[in-house]
Formats: C-alpha cells, sequence, structure tokens
C-alpha cells in the first residue's frame, strides 16, 4: 500500500520517541496499514491519507462496503491504543467519536473510527465560542469508568512525569521556582483528590472535531481515571501563543480559569493548581524534545498563574 505518511507526524514521532524508534515503526507502517485494513474488512476501500493529520497516528480516510465513510487510525504501542479503544467503547459515541470495530480487529494497533470533519476543529471559531462548546462536550465525557478498567490514574501518570521536570530544574535552575511550585501544588492536590471519573487526558480545542452525528465530537483521548479539574487544566492553556502575544495575557488566562471552573462547577483553586502542574510539565517535557519554542510559552504560561 503506497502513501507516504505527512511530515507533522514524522516529526512529531521523533520528538516522542527518538529517531531510531520512530523510524523503525514508519518502516514497517505499510505492512502494519495493510494489515489494519484487512481486519477491518475485506471491501475496505483506502481513500486517502488525513492531512496534514495528527502528531500521534496515522489516519486513513476509509469508506465501508456499504458505502460508509469512517477512517482507520493506526498508532504506536507507545500511544497505548488499545486504552483508546476501551474509553471510546465506553463512551460509545457520547460526547466522542463511536467506535465502528469489534475488540479483536485492534491487534495492529488500529482504531476504525466514524469519520468526522477533520479539518474542522473548535479551532476554527472565535475563542469565547470555542470554550463554551469545549466546555460542552467535556462535561458528557466525566463518567463512571467501567469496572476493571486498564486506565492509570492521574496520581500514576502525574508520578512518572515528575521525573523529566527535576531534571530539566536540574539542568537549568532558572526552572527551578516554576517545577518546586508545580510539584507542591500536586503533592497538595493528591492530598485531597475528590473524585475518578474517566478523563479524555488531553482535552483541548483541536481534539474537538465537528462531526454529522453531533455538532461536535472529541478525538484522541489518552484516558486515566480523576479529577475533572485535572482534564479540564489543559483546556485552560488552549491557544497559549495568542494569550503570549497580547499585553493583557496574564489577565485573560486567570479570568480563564475563574470562568471554566465556574461554568463546569469545579473548584478554582484546583484547577488553578492543576493548570500551573500541566503547563510546566507540557513545557519542560517540551524544552526535552527540543521544541524550544512551545516549551518557552507553556512556561512563560506558567509564570503568570
Amino acid at each position: 500500500m503506497g502513501f507516504e505518511p505527512p511530515q507533522r507526524l514524522v516529526r512529531a514521532l521523533g520528538e516522542m520517541y527518538g529517531d531510531e524508534a520512530a523510524a523503525d515503526w514508519l518502516e514497517r507502517l505499510p505492512a502494519l496499514t495493510e494489515r489494519a485494513v484487512g481486519a477491518a474488512g475485506p471491501d475496505l476501500a483506502v481513500e486517502r491519507v488525513a492531512a496534514p493529520g495528527g502528531r500521534s497516528a496515522l489516519v486513513l480516510l476509509v469508506r465501508r462496503a456499504d458505502g460508509t465513510p469512517a477512517a482507520l487510525k493506526i498508532a504506536p504501542p507507545g500511544a497505548e491504543p488499545e486504552r483508546e479503544r476501551a474509553a471510546l467503547a465506553h463512551w460509545n459515541g457520547w460526547g466522542a467519536v463511536k467506535l465502528l470495530d469489534a475488540p479483536e480487529s485492534g491487534a495492529s494497533g488500529a482504531l476504525l473510527l466514524e469519520r468526522l470533519h477533520h479539518e474542522v476543529s473548535l479551532r476554527s471559531l472565535p475563542e469565547a465560542k470555542a470554550l463554551l462548546e469545549a466546555a460542552g462536550t467535556v462535561r458528557r465525557l466525566w463518567v463512571e469508568p467501567p469496572a476493571g478498567h486498564p486506565f492509570e490514574t492521574v496520581a500514576e501518570r502525574t508520578g512518572r512525569q515528575t521525573a523529566g521536570m527535576r531534571a530539566a530544574a536540574e539542568a537549568d535552575p532558572a526552572l527551578a521556582p516554576l517545577v518546586e511550585a508545580a510539584l507542591a501544588a500536586r503533592t497538595e492536590l493528591l492530598a485531597g483528590a475528590p473524585e475518578l471519573l474517566l478523563l479524555h487526558g488531553n482535552f483541548r480545542q483541536s481534539k474537538v472535531l465537528s462531526g454529522e452525528r453531533a455538532p461536535w465530537l472529541t478525538v484522541g483521548p489518552e484516558p486515566l481515571v480523576g479529577e475533572r479539574a485535572y482534564d479540564l487544566a489543559r483546556l485552560v492553556r488552549d491557544r497559549a501563543e495568542d494569550l503570549i502575544a497580547s499585553p493583557g495575557g496574564p489577565v485573560t488566562a486567570r479570568r480563564r480559569v475563574k470562568k471554566l471552573a465556574e461554568s463546569l462547577e469545579v473548584e478554582q483553586a484546583r484547577l488553578h493548581g492543576w493548570t500551573l502542574f500541566r503547563a510546566v510539565e507540557s513545557g519542560t517535557r517540551a524544552l526535552a524534545e527540543r521544541r524550544r519554542q512551545m516549551g518557552e510559552v507553556n512556561l512563560e504560561f506558567a509564570g503568570w498563574l
């Protein structure tokens, strides 16, 4: 099956997994794709690669035997596609893209999904409208996790992330105050964690796409269980690059924390704390992946908090 993976995906895989591991998976991608297409059904027709696509997986626009348009998502093992499958199956289309295949179809790390308008996300809307629609979408996802679920907790995921944050502070002592503040916030928040709900894990405006079945549906979860404030914290930082360029950025950022907390009935102090932690973690990780501009934007945003 001949195709070229989007360059955005190639670059992102190198940043996340290292050039050697990324090259190895990309070399195997044509074979993985043929296997995934075959597993999804003998009459599945491949139309084209969705471009520019995402940063974590290849997405093929396909058509099922009955003519129904769909999307075939093929992700490397590091993206944990089976956890994504479990979350999508549990949501069953409620606020999220609908899973179309059976569990045994995912042996190649592939997911057959309903096709959304991948070129139209909430980022196409004015900011106020986008935040309103995002809030309405994410609240649908916050449900009790299934019994015996495979998802890690917020405590487990953030615990893994602290090593990289500390390493960044050791490499650049100027980062130490922000890192220490973020780690202290995490410790305090986990001491009083109030709920264990299924979370998207990486919810932001670009993860909410226009659909036919519903106006807006979320995609690309990195699911885990924990409190709503953690999930909402990434949304607070949306369009951070625009805020950095604005003279009123710090005020707008703090106002956004207050507004989202009130609209979704989340404790403002907890949303503030998780927003700080996640901004510092994202910033230090971006620096480690040699994405300096993104790292600096996130760390400047964190400094406002």
